[in-house]
């Protein structure tokens, strides 16, 4: 029991001693590792001084030294033609359109000889209307007009033979004039009830039915439309502030974006009055015959208002803004080097994307279009992407 103490005592003796030492060498050389950390710190506190003493005389003799170059894209600055458009809407409409209305008042109907769709030709019969009052007083007249003319002749017969009086035979041929004269207005009335079409063309409106009264309009609905589309045109509303860059003549693109279809034309006809609510003034241009073109279809027109066959012109976007107006930046190339520079300048006008430029750019001149966000002036750039 008493040995067996011993060792265990003996054992701890040296488990001790030896994790001192263990201590005593792990202190060691953390020391030695500070130690060469300080060392190393004092290096690169010396190397850095040196490159701090080097950039500053490197940028004493070159300026530019240190300044990282900017990354721009240039455009050489060309002439080219300009155009100002308009852009506006109108819609399809026709020269010959034929609202039918009764000539001789409104009137019963009593038969329709034609369908919405069908074509029809000028002077062709499309309603019958009510002749039977119309019937009845001509035939009253027509038995009048033979008495009339009978007892003219009986008359003329006794005064050829020397038997009567002048005024008895002009007295009966006045009344067969008269008759004659009341027969041919009762006539012209009652032809009035065969309603004809006034121009060729489709029936495009038929609002009316047999036993219907026929006025020619259901409200503000034409109860018979005849649509003539061999003589089409865009029916144009342009406001008022731009009526002095209009006039007869100028140039139009429309374009149907429904049936894809694109024409060129030229305002024909501009109103003399301003609409009252709208403020605008209708225009009109002629466009050809086609299949696919439907009156009032929708049309998207560009009227031609300005044109400079050799104008500058730049990217909207380019064009800046600051305290002494409206400016644009150049790449110089100036001693070896590319720098950013401001050139003022003064436009004119806009359209989509694309603005001119009336003075300040001249043909050869390298606009910077891409980087230019951020520049200024004398600015270091560069064209090389790295």
């Amino acid at each position: 029991m008493r040995f067996t103490s011993l060792i265990i005592g003996v054992a701890t003796v040296v488990l001790i001693s030896a994790c001192g030492s263990a201590s005593k060498n792990d202190n060691q050389s953390l020391s030695e590792k500070k130690s060469e950390l300080e060392k190393l710190k004092s290096e690169r506190n010396r190397i850095d001084a040196q490159i701090a003493s080097l950039n500053e005389e490197i940028a004493r003799l070159d300026s530019s030294f240190g300044v990282k170059a900017k990354l721009v894209t240039i455009t050489p600055v060309s002439v080219s033609p300009f155009e100002h458009y308009i852009d506006l809407q109108g819609r399809v409409d026709a020269d010959n359109i034929s609202y039918v209305t009764p000539r001789g008042g409104p009137a019963q109907v009593t038969a329709i000889y034609i369908k919405k769709g069908d074509y029809v030709k000028k002077g062709q019969q499309l309603l019958k209307l009510d002749d039977a009052v119309q019937l009845k007083q001509l035939d009253g007249l027509k038995t009048q007009l033979a008495y009339a003319e009978d007892i003219y002749n009986r008359t003329k017969n006794l005064w050829e033979q020397g038997i009567g009086t002048e005024v008895q035979l002009k007295t009966a041929e006045n009344n067969v004039k008269s008759l004659k004269d009341q027969v041919n207005t009762l006539v012209a009335a009652w032809q009035m009830t065969n309603v004809t079409a006034e121009v060729s063309g489709y029936v495009e409106e038929l609002n009316l039915r047999v036993g219907e009264t026929f006025t020619g309009f259901s409200g503000n609905a034409p109860q018979i439309m005849i649509v003539n589309s061999s003589s089409l045109k865009v029916v144009t509303e342009v406001p008022e502030n731009y009526i002095d860059r209009i006039d007869r003549g100028t140039p139009v693109e429309i374009k149907l974006p429904d049936v894809n279809l694109n024409f060129n034309s030229n305002i024909g006809l501009i109103s003399q009055a301003v609409g009252i609510n709208s403020r605008s003034v209708n225009t009109e241009a002629k466009i050809p015959h086609h299949p696919k073109v439907h009156i009032n279809q929708v049309a998207e027109v560009r009227i031609k208002d300005y044109a400079n066959p050799n104008a500058i012109v730049i990217p909207l976007t380019v064009l800046q803004t600051d305290e002494s107006g409206k400016y644009v930046f150049v790449l110089s190339d100036e001693g070896g080097k590319k720098v950013a520079r401001k050139k003022a300048v003064t436009v004119g006008e806009i359209y989509g994307e694309k603005i001119e430029v009336k003075t300040g750019l001249s043909t050869g001149d390298k606009l910077i279009t891409q980087g230019y966000q951020g520049l200024y002036e004398g600015q270091l750039v560069t064209t090389d992407a790295k």
